[in-house]
């Protein structure tokens, strides 16, 4: 046994947000500039109360707090407003299902997700990428967060749905999603069920995107019932209601709310962290030139992206890495305790609403020099000091992790490589587009303007991930 004294229990401290208004709470700064004021928090405590809408709800502000929270999924289940609102949605599929249901829902979409199926699945980014860059002309305008939302719709149904659904319908998946995410925020953050069942213009268009994605998929799943087996997740959920007699117990239903899941975290989240790519890599010229010189030369003679190229895109992935420390798409999680606990010292009930911010523990200097500053090399090989206290946090942690986070790395990734081997897109006079926060976190209107690149020699890049490119294009 070891001679040293036990470490001492961390004093935690609790304390309570300022600003809270009758009803809405703390609705409206979270609504009107919800970064600045996660970022307030911290100031206040580790464990800081908060009100969402009339609801009492805690923030853990410190890293180790969060990782209590996301180790005991038994009792920090999925819930809270952010789940009410997304399970009309999605249903009980493998996001927002609750702890008792979750190990045998991972255990049938697992299979999807295996390591030895990326490959093929890289073959689908780099094709639908290098289609993205073909639709650019020289000197156009190119709505940059259109254009990524359709890349990773098209992506994602691909490999849920192969050739399933048309250009047009994945036009409307599309514009479904950007329209429901849109609204999720609102609710989640100003939970009052009455307020959403007036018929405003935006409720309107909520519950039209609502009811049109659902409808697309029961029409994909109806038909392919009636059609060729095909090997994709689609296929394996409709193999495993076909089994009657498995242990897995697939239904209809199932099979319906596992797709709308899926389409909806993997097509968005992937969708602003590559619009955030593009909106930071003109304001960091070197980062950018490094991004361009990788991309000439590991992407060499016109190869089309794909698993063999990854592992030398290594300075594109520590941009990817970087952008989702700056600006996860994931930013704000609710969770509710199923029995009575303590969390920081605190006592907390059953039903108690708890929820942790990546964007906040991204932000925390405790964790990171200089946060606000973009500086991809944090994640360059060598740099184990880059995320301390487990501090980075954009696929979440524990059982719950993000099953598709090794398919949005390499996803991100490759489209990142294959448009800049093309392109260099440049922001457009006078115009910043902020990222904006809704269910997601990242640009929704990014527009840009596309100029040619000059391919960079291979003999003037160096392939050491450590080295400065400098050489100007």
């Amino acid at each position: 046994m070891s001679g040293a004294p036990p470490e001492p229990e961390r004093a935690w401290t609790v304390g309570t947000a300022p600003g809270i208004f009758p009803v809405v709470g703390h609705g409206i700064t979270l609504v009107r500039r919800p970064l600045d004021f996660l970022k307030s928090l911290s100031a206040h405590g580790d464990l800081v109360e908060i009100r969402l809408g009339p609801r009492r709800a805690w923030l853990a502000c410190h890293p180790e707090l969060v990782h209590r929270i996301l180790m005991d999924s038994r009792t920090f289940d999925k819930g809270g407003p952010q789940y009410e609102r997304l399970r009309p949605l999605m249903g009980n599929g493998l996001v927002t299902c609750g702890h008792e249901g979750h190990r045998r829902q991972r255990r049938l979409i697992q299979p999807t997700f295996r390591p030895s199926r990326i490959a093929d699945y890289a073959t689908v980014m780099g094709e639908e990428a290098e289609s993205t860059c073909r639709a650019w002309r020289s000197g156009t305008k190119v709505d940059v967060s259109a254009a990524m939302l359709a890349l990773t719709t098209r992506v994602t149904s691909r490999v849920l749905l192969s050739d399933s659904l048309d250009a047009a319908t994945v036009a409307e998946v599309r514009n479904c999603l950007a329209a429901l995410v849109q609204g999720l925020f609102i609710r989640t953050v100003v939970p009052l069920g009455p307020l959403f069942r007036i018929p405003t213009p935006a409720n309107r268009r909520y519950r039209r995107a609502f009811d049109r994605l659902h409808a697309i998929i029961d029409s994909v799943v109806d038909e392919r019932r009636r059609g060729t087996p095909r090997d994709d997740l689609l296929g394996s959920l409709l193999e495993a209601e076909a089994d009657r007699g498995g242990a897995s117990g697939v239904t209809g239903r199932e099979i319906h709310d596992q797709l709308i899941t899926l389409l909806l975290t993997g097509v968005e989240s992937t969708a602003m962290c590559l619009g955030s790519v593009f909106s930071l890599l003109p304001a960091h010229p070197e980062v950018e030139r490094r991004v361009h010189a990788e991309a000439d030369a590991v992407l060499t003679d016109g190869l089309r992206p794909g698993l063999r190229e990854l592992p030398g895109l290594v300075h594109t992935r520590s941009v990817v890495m970087e952008t989702l420390r700056v600006y996860p798409p994931g930013w704000l999680f609710t969770r509710t305790t199923t029995r009575e606990t303590e969390l920081a010292g605190l006592r907390l009930p059953g039903g108690a609403t708890v929820l942790y911010s990546p964007y906040l523990l991204h932000h925390d200097p405790g964790s990171f020099a200089d946060p606000d500053r973009f500086l991809p090399e944090r994640w360059l090989p060598g740099q184990t000091a880059a995320a301390p206290n487990g501090a980075m946090l954009p696929f979440a942690a524990g059982s719950r992790k993000c099953i598709g986070d090794t398919f949005a790395m390499a996803e991100a990734t490759l489209a990142v490589a294959a448009i800049a081997r093309r392109w260099r897109l440049r922001p457009l006079p006078g115009h910043v587009e902020q990222p904006r926060p809704a269910a997601t976190l990242g640009p929704r209107a990014l527009e840009m303007i596309c100029e040619p690149r000059r391919r960079v020699p291979a003999a003037g890049v160096s392939r050491d991930p450590n080295t400065t490119v400098a050489q100007a294009e």
